[in-house]
C-alpha cells in the first residue's frame, strides 16, 4: 500500500499531512508547555527506532508522535523517554 511506513514519521511519510495537521498545532503550543529542540529531536529519534511506530502513529497510544513528543510533560506508553 501506498504511504505505509512503519518507521516513518508524518512528516516523512505524508509531508502534506503533516504540515496541514502537525505542523499547524506545533506552532500552536504554548512555549511553557513544549519540550526543547533538543529533548524533542531526541524522542523523535527513540520513537523512529520503536516497533510500535506505524506512519507516524504510535499503536500503543494512538498519538502522533510527532505531537506528543513537542509536550515537555508527555511520556512514551513504553516508557522509552
Amino acid at each position: 500500500m501506498e504511504g505505509q511506513c512503519r518507521k516513518c514519521l508524518l512528516r516523512d511519510a505524508f509531508p502534506e499531512d503533516y504540515e496541514k495537521y502537525v505542523g499547524s498545532l506545533l506552532i500552536k503550543i504554548p512555549s511553557g508547555a513544549r519540550a526543547p529542540e533538543g529533548i524533542y529531536q531526541q524522542r523523535l529519534s527513540i520513537c523512529r527506532a520503536c516497533d510500535q511506530l506505524n506512519n507516524g502513529t504510535c499503536m500503543g497510544c494512538g498519538c502522533l508522535v510527532e505531537l506528543k513528543a513537542a509536550y515537555k510533560n508527555e511520556k512514551c506508553p513504553f516508557r522509552r523517554w
